[in-house]
């Protein structure tokens, strides 16, 4: 294990205008309000969900499922991010409920060299938690999600 002092992670940094678009990201999540997202958004991004095998395709696919997803979650708070080196990927670690239970997750998100998002992958732990985000997830959107696929 390294240090931080010692990381070469350290060494990455996101491009300007993606690091630009991750504050919007931040900004809208802190207020709870994810109404600006398309404007970072690129229209052909993709959304992988941890609960389907197929991706969805379109910038309304990604709001679609990030909206929703942050709607059924409560206690939501990220509270670690990692930058890959190129400076157009990060990767965010968080922290919620869905109803009664825990999930820890990441959210993998790829952006443009104009800072738009061009990818968001989801992975959530444990089971039990996945099993209740999909649930709800399915019941809010998944007819409507999987037009997207």
């Amino acid at each position: 294990m390294t240090t931080r002092e010692e990381d070469p992670m350290d060494d990455a940094a996101l491009s300007p205008a993606a690091a630009r678009s991750l504050a919007r990201w931040h900004e809208m999540i802190a207020a709870g309000d994810l109404s600006g997202l398309a404007g970072i958004v690129h229209p052909d991004a993709v959304f992988s969900s941890p609960v389907a095998h197929t991706p969805y395709r379109s910038r309304d696919a990604v709001v679609l499922a990030v909206s929703t997803a942050y709607a059924v979650f409560s206690d939501f708070v990220y509270h670690r991010t990692f930058v890959a080196a190129g400076g157009h990927d990060v990767v965010l670690e968080f922290r919620a409920r869905v109803g009664d239970r825990d999930v820890h997750g990441i959210d993998m998100i790829a952006f443009d060299d104009e800072g738009l998002i061009v990818a968001v992958e989801v992975m959530v732990r444990p089971m039990s938690g996945l099993q209740a985000l999909g649930t709800e997830m399915a019941a809010r959107v998944g007819k409507q999600l999987t037009s997207y696929a």
